[in-house]
């Protein structure tokens, strides 16, 4: 996960993350999200489908509702501190980075092999 968000940049100056700062934040998003869809899918088991709402499906808002937590816009002086002091990713990346390397993301979107959100299997963090 450190090489995955050292990749990452922000449009300020184009720095990049630190992923050895970010590692642990990083670490729980990925693995709280987790935890969170399988209860989700663990409270939708044996019951009948939920309808769609305004299109999605409930595990489609489930992940909308992770990356509008995230929406955020920075000013370009508090983004370059944060950048090289937080402990946290910026918000995009707490959205992007996690979600691409989740299979329950790809499959609620119907996402492929080469799609922006998909990390190639080999690159894929895993927990748990």
């Amino acid at each position: 996960m450190a090489k995955q968000f050292d990749g990452y940049v922000i449009e300020v100056d184009s720095l990049h993350v630190n992923g050895h700062l970010t590692l642990g934040e990083n670490i729980a998003d990925l693995g709280g999200l987790k935890i969170a869809h399988a209860a989700l899918e663990k409270a939708l088991a044996g019951k009948p489908r939920p309808p769609r709402i305004d299109g999605y499906t409930p595990e489609q808002r489930f992940f909308l509702s992770w990356a509008n937590v995230w929406r955020q816009s920075d000013r370009p002086e508090d983004a370059r501190l944060r950048i090289t002091t937080d402990s946290h990713s910026p918000a995009r990346w707490r959205v992007d980075g996690p979600l691409s390397n989740l299979a329950e993301f790809r499959q609620a979107w119907g996402c492929k092999a080469g799609d922006e959100m998909v990390r190639a299997d080999s690159l894929r963090a895993e927990i748990w």
